[in-house]
């Protein structure tokens, strides 16, 4: 069988176009959809369509309703902590089975990705800083398999789905020197200081968001799941918020 057939890259386009307005907030929790109405604004049949939606449903993204109808699904504080319960400790392994295959030229790769995400930082671009920020964060777990780099793949893009929504698209000085302290952990090697501050790096993002939804949650997968790399790891693994640190620089939303 060769090539892909037409029906399919109607299903792969829809998906893909749904599921970018999803996670970038032009379709925002809770929105309700006809998907008489999507199928002729995406100009597709419904079967592309039906299919699409039931990717999105399989991923958690929309959830099917009477009168052929699909609403785009809520955030909660719930599924965030959850989602970080799985994305903590499986990404710190992921960085460590990778450390070991990492070339010269993966870490100029590397170090490529930080000099841009700097670049665009300062131009207060967040659309392309997030290019290479993705590549960042797909490029120290690129040795763990593929079955590892897709699931990883969609925790990242539910995380920044919350990330975006209740801390808008900016950027902080912080964040990049995280990423330096990783990055200087992985060229010396030392793959349990990288896995740490990858830890602490994504953890902060979450207790963020949950301070900023409901200060008093206690957030017990999401504790169990740090306690549970530190003991891995042998260190411990401290967290911190965003907020009370320096104030992160903020770009004006995209206009819908």
């Amino acid at each position: 069988m060769t090539g892909t057939s037409p029906t399919r890259q109607g299903v792969e386009h829809v998906h893909r176009t749904i599921r970018e307005a999803i996670l970038d907030g032009r379709l925002p929790p809770g929105t309700t959809m006809s998907q008489v109405t999507l199928a002729d604004e995406l100009g597709v049949s419904r079967t592309p369509l039906r299919e699409a939606l039931r990717m999105l449903q399989n991923e958690g993204l929309v959830h099917s309703e009477l009168n052929r109808r699909v609403r785009v699904s809520e955030l909660s504080i719930s599924d965030l902590e959850q989602l970080y319960a799985i994305r903590l400790p499986l990404e710190a392994a992921a960085l460590r089975l990778s450390l070991p295959t990492m070339t010269p030229e993966h870490l100029a790769h590397l170090e490529g990705h930080m000099a841009e995400m700097a670049h665009f930082a300062d131009e207060q671009d967040y659309t392309r800083w997030y290019v290479p920020h993705r590549g960042f964060h797909e490029a120290l777990i690129a040795g763990a398999g593929q079955r590892v780099r897709d699931l990883l793949a969609e925790l990242f893009d539910h995380a920044e789905r919350y990330r975006r929504f209740h801390m808008g698209r900016s950027f902080s000085d912080r964040t990049q020197a995280e990423h330096r302290g990783i990055l200087d952990a992985v060229k010396a090697g030392h793959g349990n200081d990288a896995a740490a501050k990858l830890t602490e790096h994504l953890a902060r993002s979450a207790v963020t968001v949950i301070e900023i939804l409901e200060p008093a949650y206690e957030a017990i997968a999401l504790n169990q799941a740090l306690a549970d790399i530190s003991a891995a790891l042998g260190k411990p693994v401290r967290v911190t918020r965003e907020q009370g640190s320096e104030p992160a620089r903020r770009v004006a939303q995209p206009t819908r």
